[in-house]
């Protein structure tokens, strides 16, 4: 993504130069596009991606906010926090050989983060298959990584018309943001280069109409505005500036004295934009990430017990009452208990299956009572989708999705 931001002239020349020379000191020339987005020294001794990176560039007819997220199990609640953001994703795959194979093989994060952006509502998918220069453009290999993750993201759950495959080479700049002059590759591949497969996703329809919903995932002090300032995205309705607005779970008023996209200072924001906001009359010390800014005549519900409908993933441990788990909505991670089994259901159908199960293993779908061990902000899925979804983790595992059915 950082050689395509380059292409694109969002980067100076100048600063990839500093980049270059600077990766060449630790030794990691072919990270210095990675660097482009990965800003921390810790991201960059380590060579990998631990917070979300944002950037945005234009194609033809959209303007696309770029999510940069974690690939590496240890960051997947970072991860997490991007895709909740997202509209569309790109899975990023490595053609060489062995790389794939250990990302795809059981308990591999190509896997678990294919299952994570479904599961947080993600619909259209680009796989982006990474480094085929590494086996001479390739096409078997190409073919190979096709069919492998063709079957698997069909069991998560994508329809096999809303998934575009496409190879590239982050390092070389093939097939990036013009079609590739790269022969080995024009010989047996015409479809478009990853800067047309971004333009062609769809843009998704943005609740406009529903009362205000921010959900806040950082928080900074503003430079000599007065006030400090949160960023996150507008799930639902529009965010005026001036306006006042409720600080939830909370249920405290503060005023919103400024809005910016992308550093543009906005009167507006609507649905689907990912915003900063001066807050004032509100101590910072009171608000967290995961709180929600609402709308003050039509606050959001908030609770410490709803019914859900799960889906438990690879487990090893079979879920019985009582068991307890770090729940993620959107940028919220709050520690929760599941304190009751009502039914387990078909898994497409919804039919009860059996009422009152004594565990839920591998596989199976659930309705279930869960216990936030703080009272949150939630909304159900079937009138806000983006607050009505969440995950399911312990010790560092995904184990669970869910959707909201009930608020007590």
């Amino acid at each position: 993504m950082g050689h395509l931001l380059y292409r694109l002239g969002r980067v100076t020349a100048r600063e990839i130069h500093k980049h270059e020379t600077e990766s060449k000191k630790l030794g990691k020339q072919s990270f210095m596009y990675a660097w482009i987005l990965d800003e921390t020294g810790e991201e960059r001794n380590r060579g990998i991606t631990m917070d979300v990176g944002q950037s945005l560039f234009e194609t033809n007819s959209k303007i696309i906010t770029l999510l940069d997220a974690p690939g590496h199990k240890d960051f997947i609640p970072n991860m997490i926090t991007g895709a909740t953001q997202a509209d569309v994703a790109l899975l990023v795959v490595d053609a060489t050989r062995g790389e794939f194979e250990t990302g795809f093989e059981s308990g591999g994060q190509t896997r678990e983060h294919a299952l994570l952006v479904r599961s947080l509502g993600v619909n259209q998918l680009g796989v982006v298959i990474n480094k085929l220069d590494t086996v001479s453009w390739s096409q078997d290999r190409f073919q190979e990584i096709v069919s492998k993750l063709g079957g698997f993201l069909k069991q998560a759950g994508f329809r096999e018309s809303d998934i575009v495959y496409v190879p590239c080479s982050g390092l070389t700049g093939e097939n990036l943001a013009s079609p590739s002059q790269e022969p080995a590759l024009i010989a047996w591949y015409s479809g478009p280069c990853l800067l047309d497969v971004i333009d062609n996703f769809k843009t998704p329809s943005r609740p406009l109409n529903k009362p205000l919903r921010m959900s806040v995932s950082d928080i900074y002090k503003s430079a000599g505005s007065g006030g400090f300032c949160v960023a996150g995205r507008v799930e639902t309705g529009v965010l005026l500036a001036g306006e006042k607005v409720l600080v939830q779970p909370q249920n405290e008023m503060a005023t919103i004295k400024a809005v910016y996209v992308d550093e543009v200072n906005m009167s507006v924001a609507y649905a689907g934009d990912n915003v900063s906001v001066t807050l004032l009359n509100y101590d910072q010390q009171n608000l967290s990430v995961g709180f929600l800014l609402s709308e003050l005549s039509n606050p959001c519900p908030v609770t410490s017990k709803f019914e859900a409908r799960i889906v438990v993933f690879n487990i090893t441990t079979p879920i019985t009452i009582g068991y307890p788990v770090v729940l993620h909505q959107q940028s919220l991670a709050e520690s929760a208990v599941i304190t009751r089994l009502l039914s387990q259901v078909h898994k497409t159908t919804g039919e009860i299956v059996r009422n009152k199960p004594r565990a839920l293993t591998k596989g199976m779908s659930a309705q279930v009572i869960i216990e936030p061990v703080r009272p949150m902000c939630v909304e159900l899925y079937r009138e806000v989708k983006e607050l009505g979804r969440f995950m399911l983790r312990v010790s560092g595992v995904t184990i669970a999705a869910g959707l909201i059915t009930k608020i007590y």
